[in-house]
């Protein structure tokens, strides 16, 4: 295959990557196919059954021994440890909440849906503590 068509097949799996959610992937077939081109560019791997098994050797590999390290650096496995870290921070209240109902909060410049912690309700712009977290709900004090 020429060289560029190699060049063009990996930019393609790389654009492919980037417009699907993080699975890391198409991201080392993508480089794999870079390298196997600017190989061919530079004249040391000529033969077609060469290219494709550089290609193949090189992704399986680099996918093998890279994609786990490479998605532990960027913390894209295990966001729950961010939720749970809300509680104790300061919400502002959205709407006046009644106690048993659900409303909204504010919290680090994101809107969330709201409880009522203690046993009275509380006033629109109160700045409570969260206490816990269930699911999508902040339990507010």
């Amino acid at each position: 295959m020429v060289w560029w068509l190699w060049l063009l097949f990996g930019l393609g799996l790389l654009a492919v990557e980037a417009a699907t959610p993080g699975g890391f992937v198409a991201l080392f077939f993508g480089i794999g196919a870079i390298v196997v081109g600017l190989l061919v560019a530079a004249g040391l791997a000529d033969a077609a059954w060469l290219q494709w098994l550089l290609f193949s050797g090189l992704s399986v590999v680099s996918l093998a021994l890279l994609r786990r390290p490479l998605k532990a650096r960027l913390q894209l496995e295990g966001s729950a440890a961010d939720v749970d870290s809300l509680v104790g921070e300061e919400a502002v209240l959205l709407e006046d909440l009644a106690v048993g109902s659900v409303g909204k909060v504010e919290l680090r410049g994101s809107s969330w849906s709201a409880r009522a912690a203690g046993a009275g309700p509380l006033p629109r712009g109160y700045r409570g503590r969260v206490e816990r977290v269930e699911g999508l709900t902040l339990w507010v004090r």
